[in-house]
């Protein structure tokens, strides 16, 4: 006859450190952790795409902000896009797009002002003249995933100005 695993007659050892009953525990205790820990890290790694997201916005907004000021109405110096207007500005700012950034969800105004009174104009030759104050919002929304946490959408903006210098 076969020895049961578990055989409470037959085993000379204490009820107490038998074992009996937690066969496989050790693969539950494993799949629990495991979930914890990768919800945790695979948290971590979104969270950190996120912050590069809000980084590329802030970097996109100047740069874009310094394309705008040196094409302005009296440039003369570059071949393409002088003077920009605001569509060369956003095409720009979108192909500036990182690794992992969708270019087309990239959104980019561009308001002009008179400086130093503010006062705003619509975007016309007189408008993007040396002098005047270009500024620059770009808009960014990322969505978070993580496993089993509900899915969130953080939206990152910067805006960057300034003088416009030809």
């Amino acid at each position: 006859m076969m020895k049961r695993f578990c055989d409470p007659i037959r085993s000379q050892v204490p009820r107490e450190r038998r074992g009996c009953g937690e066969r496989g525990s050790e693969l539950l205790e494993f799949a629990l952790c495991s979930i914890i820990l990768f919800t945790f890290l695979f948290g971590i790694i979104e969270y950190c795409l996120g912050i590069y997201s809000a980084h590329f916005v802030a970097i996109a907004a100047q740069q874009g902000t310094r394309y705008a000021a040196v094409r302005g109405s009296g440039c003369k110096a570059y071949t393409s896009a002088c003077p920009a207007s605001t569509t060369d500005i956003k095409n720009y700012v979108q192909n500036l797009a990182y690794p992992g950034i969708t270019p087309t969800s990239v959104a980019v105004t561009t308001t002009y002002a008179a400086y130093p009174s503010g006062t705003t104009c619509t975007p016309s030759a007189t408008c993007n003249n040396p002098g005047n104050l270009v500024t620059i919002t770009v808009g960014y929304n990322y969505s978070l995933i993580i496993p089993f946490v509900p899915n969130k959408t953080l939206t990152f903006a910067s805006t960057a100005a300034a003088i416009i210098a030809e």
